[in-house]
């Protein structure tokens, strides 16, 4: 029985409004990805994604976002690339991703140059409210796809701040999935102290139950700011769901019945837990879980986007992120889907 731990951690976000601030991120990637021991070939690809994808926000949109991060997978590492815009988006994907197909007289290789340049590559866009991609280029061999699990993750801290008060781990051991987000009270290096000790309780305690883990955390949070924490452990065996909430964490999940909420206790991990319960969920195949810090805001719709329900994971993170980003706190969304064909 191998458990796993992935923590892809925070992410550095590059404003892209002009072409000094490709550079910067163009920069910032390549020293990135020489810290993880990227061969020369692989460091000029990197380079090429973030210029074509920065250079499509500012031809398209005007402005937007690149997000960066660094992936780990076993011995091997990689970079993740997510680009977003609130521009007019794609009308036509399949047409705009061939070589010689562009809407502003240009060559119109952009999409189709990312897409090859990448080992992984997805695009989301309605036609009518920006678009959003996501793209890894890994260091040395391409790892195999998980036949389990697809995640994806947007974790920034607060405008102005260092470091991410939020943080988020997941465990995957057998058929089952524990997923943890913790939100440091306040923002900065205090809160992140006391969000990554509660992602420590897990590597620390591996298999046991959401409730079982929210003690781990209160004990490990003492002397801290203390944190809200959100525990949820999916076993596919099972078709449940368990999950032990303290805190505003908000944790959907969407199974064929509909949008279920979570109800989270209040409380402050590591300091004022003043009620602990576990409940029970039906989990089942191709259920999608979405859980975000209070950075973001509770006020959105799959519904209002078509087809991003079915989009990596990734994607639908950073369109929430993208639309519904307070901006004024560290923001984490997660997004888990269960590809594991009962």
């Amino acid at each position: 029985m191998e458990t796993i731990l992935i923590h892809f951690g925070a992410q550095q976000a590059f404003h892209i409004g002009d072409p000094s601030e490709i550079f910067a991120a163009r920069r910032a990637a390549t020293y990135l990805a020489k810290s993880l021991d990227f061969n020369d070939l692989r460091r000029a690809q990197l380079e090429l994604v973030i210029t074509e994808a920065g250079t499509n926000i500012i031809k398209h949109a005007q402005r937007g976002e690149l997000l960066l991060r660094a992936l780990t997978h076993e011995d091997n590492f990689g970079i993740e690339i997510i680009a977003i815009d609130n521009g007019p988006g794609i009308s036509n994907i399949n047409f705009q991703m061939e070589d010689g197909n562009s809407t502003t007289g240009t060559y119109g290789g952009g999409l189709g140059a990312m897409s090859r340049l990448s080992q992984e590559f997805d695009i989301y866009s309605n036609g009518q409210n920006g678009a959003a991609l996501i793209m890894v280029i890994w260091a040395d061999t391409i790892p195999a796809p998980d036949e389990q699990w697809k995640i994806g993750a947007v974790c920034l801290p607060m405008e102005g701040e260092e470091v991410c008060g939020d943080a988020w781990t997941v465990e995957v051991c057998d058929n089952s999935l524990t997923l943890l987000v913790a939100d440091g009270l306040g923002h900065g290096p205090e809160a992140a102290r006391a969000s990554q000790a509660a992602v420590t309780a897990i590597a620390t305690n591996p298999g046991k139950s959401p409730a079982a883990l929210m003690d781990c955390a209160h004990k490990a949070l003492y002397g801290t700011r203390g944190a809200a924490v959100a525990i949820s452990k999916i076993n596919e065996a099972r078709s449940e769901l368990k999950f032990a909430g303290v805190g505003n964490i908000a944790v959907s999940v969407f199974i064929s019945a509909g949008r279920k909420h979570l109800l989270s206790h209040n409380g402050i991990v590591g300091s004022n837990l003043r009620k602990l319960q576990e409940i029970n969920q039906a989990w089942e195949e191709d259920a999608l879980l979405i859980a975000h810090s209070d950075g973001l805001g509770t006020r959105w719709d799959l519904d209002q986007y078509p087809g991003l329900a079915q989009a990596h994971p990734g994607l639908i993170a950073a369109i929430l992120y993208r639309d519904f980003s307070r901006g004024r706190d560290d923001v984490t969304v997660i997004v888990v889907r269960d590809i594991t064909e009962f």
